[in-house]
């Protein structure tokens, strides 16, 4: 790598010039995760954007943020870090963008329980993120036969009333996107990847695989102008599927369906019923030290309560975890983006408590690995909420030193195990 600053290529992972050089390892860090937190932002803004939502400060924030990361612009490793809290307050405004988009075009969540498997007949599998092209399959293949499922992050479309409204969205099928393969192998329909986290398909469904959008396969036919026909032509070519009825599971724990039982939330806290509440999600992976997450949940205490979002959900959302006082014990809040729900959840506790979010009972488990993460991550740093735990290892972009700045100023720690965080947690 040549450095511009020493006029010489520098050799290892930077220049030794430590602060001087452009390369230094720590600010080359910053702007690799700021690089990765605005493709999340721009997932986000992407997303809103298509339902006729934008923002400038947004849009303008893109060419700050990349600008920043050129040679020889800025070698102030303090202004790289405010430039990260930056990145989360754009990306809480762009998740406050879709948010709002997305109720305005499919009605306000409601919490819903959802089918899980399939039913015999004709059908259709879409996975991704974008509802938009999920309503646009809905009308097209209304009154054809053809079941329609949610897949990873779908999920939460069968809580919007006017996604739900259709009678052939049957229900979920599947898991988070790692699964894919093998879960798509098995699902003899029509499969529909709509943005990212979608995997290069195997040979035995290759040809009932399809892409529309910014989502693009090799050999896979792409839908362009969201007309579906080949995707519906070729559902019902092919023999139906057979009833393979699962378990249930619940999603649409939105902000504004949980704040209508706010009074109730807080009538069980303060007498007691309900100690502690832990947002645990984010995303999902292939690792097997991600069945933390399943364990984390099944060990919390009786009196706890899980908000959840991502496909980091899959993981414990259909264990029966019961309820307290009608309350149910996991609230499945939606997509990652919905992030914004549950820190509108957290601001009206603290509000309710008359104390500083950090002052609540409650504690953040996070497990990442994409961009989307990152920058919901950064969103929360930006917030100065403190004392998250993010597994299931640290980002190895982050530098030693730049990981010990975030801890020393939000306490941001990895995950152990999961007896000795929930012992930690709940002090």
């Amino acid at each position: 790598m040549f450095c511009y600053q020493c006029e010489q290529t520098a050799k290892g992972t930077g220049c030794t010039k430590s602060g001087v050089c452009g390369k230094n390892p720590d600010i080359a860090s910053i702007q690799d995760a700021l690089i990765i937190a605005l493709k999340g932002v721009g997932a986000y803004a992407f997303h809103a954007r298509e339902l006729g939502a934008r923002d400038e400060q947004v849009d303008a924030f893109f060419a700050e943020g990349l600008f920043s990361t050129l040679t020889n612009v800025n070698f102030n490793l303090d202004s790289h870090i405010k430039l990260l809290l930056k990145a989360g307050e754009m990306n809480l405004r762009a998740m406050e963008l879709l948010d709002k988009a997305n109720v305005e075009h499919f009605g306000e969540m409601e919490p819903t329980k959802v089918q899980v498997g399939t039913k015999s007949g004709p059908g259709i599998l879409v996975t991704g993120h974008d509802f938009l092209d999920l309503y646009e399959l809905l009308k097209q293949t209304e009154g054809k036969g053809i079941n329609v499922y949610t897949h990873g992050e779908m999920l939460p479309g069968l809580a919007y009333p006017e996604l739900n409204k259709f009678p052939h969205l049957v229900g979920n099928y599947g898991t988070a996107w790692q699964n894919q393969k093998k879960e798509f192998e098995e699902f003899s329909g029509s499969i529909l990847g709509t943005t990212n986290c979608v995997l290069i398909p195997r040979d035995s469904y290759r040809d009932r695989m399809f892409t529309c959008g910014i989502a693009d396969l090799p050999d896979v036919v792409h839908i362009q102008d969201r007309d579906f026909t080949p995707v519906i032509e070729k559902a019902l070519s092919l023999p139906p599927l057979e009833e393979n009825i699962g378990p249930t599971t619940t999603t649409g724990f939105h902000h504004n369906a949980v704040l209508k039982i706010a009074d109730k939330i807080v009538a069980a806290v303060k007498a007691g019923k309900i100690r502690h509440f832990f947002v645990v999600g984010g995303c999902d992976g292939t690792r097997s030290s991600r069945s933390y997450y399943t364990e984390f949940v099944e060990k919390l205490p009786q009196d706890c309560v899980v908000l959840t979002l991502g496909c980091g959900k899959y993981r414990f959302n259909y264990l029966d975890m019961g309820d307290i006082d009608g309350i149910p014990r996991v609230l499945d809040m939606g997509q990652c983006n919905n992030a914004y729900s549950a820190i509108q959840v957290a601001l009206a506790l603290a509000d309710a408590f008359d104390c500083e979010v950090n002052d609540l009972p409650l504690s953040i488990v996070l497990s990442w690995f994409e961009q989307k993460a990152v920058s919901v991550l950064l969103t929360l740093l930006y917030l100065g909420i403190k004392d998250i735990r993010l597994g299931p290892t640290l980002p190895a972009f982050l530098t030693p030193n730049v990981i010990q700045v975030l801890q020393d100023n939000y306490n941001l720690q990895p995950i152990t195990t999961p007896e000795e965080d929930i012992k930690t947690l709940l002090g």
